[in-house]
Formats: C-alpha cells, structure tokens, sequence
C-alpha cells in the first residue's frame, strides 16, 4: 500500500527554523510531482512549494524562506522553513501527484498532516 507520512512539524518561536519532511512508501517506481500545502482553520488548501521535473515553485508569501528539496532515491520531500512568522502556522500537508506503482498510476495522493505552530 502507498502512503504518504509526514514528520517534523511542532512549536517554534518567530524567526525560527523547522525542517519538514516526507516519505512515500510503498512499491513505488516514480513520482511526477511532490509539494507541500497548508490549511488553516476556516480556509482553503493553499499551495506552500512544488517540485516537478527539477522545478520548484513557490507561494509569493514563502519566496526567499522555505526552501523545498527531493531525494528522488528515498521518494522523500523536505521542507526546509526558516524566518518563521506566526502567519505561517497551519497544518502543512505532503502531496504527491503521478505516483507510479506496480499496476497503476495514483494520480493525487495527501499525507495526514502535520502541525506547524509559531509563537509571537
């Protein structure tokens, strides 16, 4: 069975650094695309960072600190935030999309979901 599984979230003061990551078990073959989104409480997933194909893309409120990188190898995807402001606590979630396992292709998978929280 493919799974996504996060770790790494927590409580950190403002200007802090976290490092999240994401692992994508299973027998998996390939994975298109790997990102990381976020949800708080009343509002819409929203798209945090994505790595496809050797591109990375950014929301325009994380540009210049988070930082999100692929170990092609592990099928794990990092997020690496820093300058932390209390406007980034959310739930972040994993997402992996075109995931190739043995007999088919799941298109759009999502992890559980990890707590981010930063203090003022």
């Amino acid at each position: 069975q493919v799974q996504l599984v996060e770790s790494g979230g927590g409580l950190v003061q403002a200007g802090g650094s976290l490092r999240l990551s994401c692992v994508a078990s299973g027998r998996i073959f390939s994975i298109n695309s790997m990102g990381w989104y976020r949800q708080t409480p009343g509002n819409q997933r929203e798209l945090v960072a994505i790595s496809s194909g050797g591109i990375t893309n950014y929301a325009d409120s994380v540009k210049g600190r988070f930082a999100i990188s692929r170990d092609n190898a592990k099928n794990t995807v990092y997020l690496q935030m820093n300058s932390l402001k209390p406007e980034d606590t959310a739930v972040y979630y994993c997402n992996a999309q075109g995931v190739q396992t043995v007999g088919y292709v799941r298109g759009n998978m999502w992890g559980q979901g990890t707590q981010v929280t930063v203090s003022s």
